[in-house]
C-alpha cells in the first residue's frame, strides 16, 4: 500500500511554512518533485564568504582543473610504454 505523502512543516527551499495537506510551497511553489530535497539545502545555514561560490580567481584567471596532471600522466604513461617496448626488441 503506497504511503500517503506528508508535506514539511517549513519549505527546505524558502523556509516558508507549508499549511497541512498541501501539494507545493504557497511562497515558492517547490513540490516533492521539483524543490523539497534536502541535498539541495544541505549547506544553506553554514555562511560561506561569496569567494567560495567564484567561478574565477580573483586576478581573473579559470580555476585549476588538473589538467597539467593529466597531461603529466600521459606522458608518464608513454614513457613506460616506449621503454618496455624498446627492451622487447633489443633483447
Amino acid at each position: 500500500m503506497p504511503r500517503e505523502f506528508v508535506p514539511p512543516a517549513e519549505c527546505p527551499v524558502c523556509g516558508e511554512p507549508v499549511p497541512p495537506g498541501s501539494r507545493a510551497c504557497p511562497g515558492c511553489g517547490a513540490d516533492e518533485r521539483s524543490g523539497w530535497d534536502e541535498d539541495a539545502t544541505r549547506y544553506d545555514g553554514l555562511d560561506l564568504p561569496e569567494s567560495a561560490f567564484a567561478d574565477e580567481h580573483e586576478d581573473g584567471r579559470e580555476p585549476a582543473t588538473g589538467k597539467s596532471k593529466d597531461r603529466l600522466w600521459l606522458v608518464i604513461t608513454v614513457l613506460l610504454l616506449v621503454a618496455v617496448i624498446t627492451a622487447f626488441v633489443f633483447r
